[in-house]
């Protein structure tokens, strides 16, 4: 969901029992909301500047703690039921899927009227607020200097954002995305909240995004020898999910979910084994009863039909939304213009980018006021961002402390070489763009909150990224809380067309695009590496695809209107695919540069 536009999320949704995540990249933005908020609610503020010591880490701990109170404040107020404010009360239960047993209970108790102390009683009881989770981006982890000696390991970025959330006073998860990095894992293991009581109890779990089963297995034995769990194993689309898109080999999400629904507990029981291992060489309590991994899916989905397939068939915990939300003014953070680009996106305006800094496909809407201050900046001869922030300064090409591809310096730079190549006025070209396309998304992906609640953006600037889902195109309207989780839960529908492909064939669609885009890139100079890749990534989207037309032949109680197209668009990939498979090993009979 980007940087910005889940900054504050739990003040809209906690008391609903909704989860939500706040991402930890940008501790300046963390720092100018803390400020913000301490004045609304008339709370002390003290500024926490740059020359303090450790001041990421003590940014992130303050901001967390500080929305973990005025998050507790609403939900305290929702139980507190009084006669001015029933409406809440009534709007959280409405919320609740129809064959909650919450939802029963209090129908139950409304048959004989608003009997306001029973409410308040059943209230205190049974309602639970929404977790305040937090994101890091493991490979977003930056070195830091004070003036030119670099600092310790533990005040790489990651490695502070990680402290901050674990000396919060949230009783809730880290997300780790982006991939391993063993340094910040096995700093994980200085914390004791990360550890479990005898009864299998953390205080602070860790939930692992994968976008596959072998990928799950070793990031979870990684952790286990050093004493930590993964609490949640949640898989992610490659390619049909909105921010960076870390495509797989080839793998699409309902193989994939095949191998961990038949692999479950193997994984668990496999891995608790290596974490009890090193929990008795640690000297640790060693929990009495086995621990539980929760497995759940996101990316792409968009109909209450899909949700419900995905939980039944596979055997999840949960269903994860995201960028239909982005349209969800009370859920989501997001300025008024963005607003209202999202709101007109066609499919065509939603595309797999080459914008981030990171090097990974971005999913990113066209036209954005990033984007498109960035080329003028090009138009003027002036490429590139000033990098006020530096969270992605990890490029080492010309300096050992790293800049960041999209930033003026490291273009200028890298311009500059390019020019002494002498290269033909075509392949210039090529590489130029290739250059300058980079956006500083660290900023970028931030100011919308600023913009949303007027504060001060002389140092960002105006400059608006988002990075949305392929699901948004067929979103078109703003929506209320109620609205969303009416159409999540089949009580509504908030797609007007009725061209929406099928989750599972949009991201096919996704794959296909991606695997002809590497094809007619690796033309120019295919070796061998290249070639065992895409061989590779072509013949695992043909098992899938197979898997695919066995599972829509054979479901029963789903997708029943639908099914005809999905199978018609099947046959047609499989007949794609050979296609690209045997061009690829034509190609590879002709003689190229290795």
């Amino acid at each position: 969901m980007g940087i910005g536009f889940t900054i504050d999320t739990p003040l809209k949704v906690a008391q609903y029992g909704i989860d939500s995540v706040i991402s930890l990249v940008d501790d300046i933005l963390l720092e100018k909301l803390r400020k913000m908020y301490s004045e609304k609610f008339e709370i002390p503020y003290k500024e926490i500047t740059d020359k303090i010591d450790d001041f990421r880490a003590k940014r992130i701990t303050s901001y967390l703690n500080l929305i973990s109170d005025l998050a507790e404040k609403n939900f305290q107020a929702l139980k507190n039921v009084s006669i001015e404010k029933t409406d809440e009360i009534k709007k959280y239960i409405a919320m609740l899927p129809d064959s909650s047993s919450l939802k029963t209970e209090f129908n139950k108790l409304m048959e004989n009227g608003f009997n306001l102390s029973e409410i308040k009683n059943w209230a205190n009881k049974n309602l639970t607020m929404g977790h305040i989770d937090v994101n890091i981006m493991t490979k977003v982890d930056k070195d830091n200097y004070n003036k030119t000696e670099k600092l310790p390991v533990e005040y790489n970025d990651a490695h502070a954002a990680l402290r901050g959330f674990a000396q919060s006073k949230l009783k809730s998860s880290v997300i780790l995305s982006a991939g391993m990095n063993p340094r910040l894992y096995a700093y994980m293991s200085q914390f004791d909240d990360f550890y479990p009581n005898a009864n299998g109890h953390f205080n602070k779990k860790i939930i692992l995004k994968v976008s596959d089963y072998r990928s799950a297995l070793i990031q979870g034995k990684f952790l286990a020898k050093k004493g930590l769990w993964v609490s949640e194993y949640r898989i992610e689309s490659g390619l049909n999910c909105g921010g960076h898109a870390f495509a797989t080999d080839g793998y699409l999400l309902g193989p994939v979910l095949q191998e961990f629904k038949e692999k479950r507990e193997e994984l668990r029981a496999t891995i608790q084994d290596v974490l009890n291992q090193e929990l008795e060489n640690q000297g640790r309590i060693i929990s009495n009863n086995n621990l539980s991994i929760k497995i759940s899916a996101q990316g792409g989905v968009g109909t209450e039909e899909e949700h419900e397939f995905l939980l039944d068939h596979y055997e999840l915990d949960s269903i994860g939304w995201g960028t239909p939300f982005l349209l969800v003014p009370e859920a989501t953070t997001v300025d008024e213009k963005t607003l209202h680009q999202l709101v007109e996106a066609k499919e065509e305006d939603l595309y797999l980018s080459d914008i981030s800094p990171l090097g990974v496909p971005f999913n990113n809407l066209r036209g954005n006021t990033k984007d498109l201050e960035k080329e003028a900046f090009i138009a003027k001869g002036r490429p590139g961002s000033a990098c006020p922030k530096k969270f992605v300064s990890l490029n080492k090409e010309f300096k050992e402390t790293g800049i960041c591809t999209a930033s003026r310096e490291y273009q200028y730079l890298k311009i500059k070489e390019l020019e002494g190549q002498q290269l033909s006025a075509e392949a210039y070209q090529e590489s130029l763009n290739k250059i300058t396309e980079k956006t500083c998304t660290c900023v970028g992906l931030g100011t919308s909150a600023l913009l949303s609640y007027n504060l001060d953006t002389k140092v960002e600037g105006t400059g608006v990224s988002i990075c949305p889902g392929p699901n948004m195109a067929y979103y078109s309207k703003i929506m209320s809380l109620i609205n969303m989780t009416d159409h999540i839960y089949g009580r509504d529908n908030m797609i007007t067309r009725t061209d929406r492909p099928n989750m599972f064939i949009k991201e096919l669609h996704i794959y296909m695009d991606f695997l002809k885009n590497k094809l007619e890139d690796a033309k120019k100079n295919m070796n061998k590496k290249e070639e065992k890749y895409l061989l590779t990534f072509t013949n695992n989207m043909q098992e899938g695809v197979l898997y695919y037309q066995n599972l829509f032949e054979t479901v029963t109680n789903a997708f029943e209107e639908i099914k005809d197209s999905v199978l018609n668009e099947l046959e047609k990939s499989v007949k794609m695919l050979q296609n690209i498979g045997s061009e690829i090993e034509n190609l590879s009979l002709i003689p190229v540069n290795s």
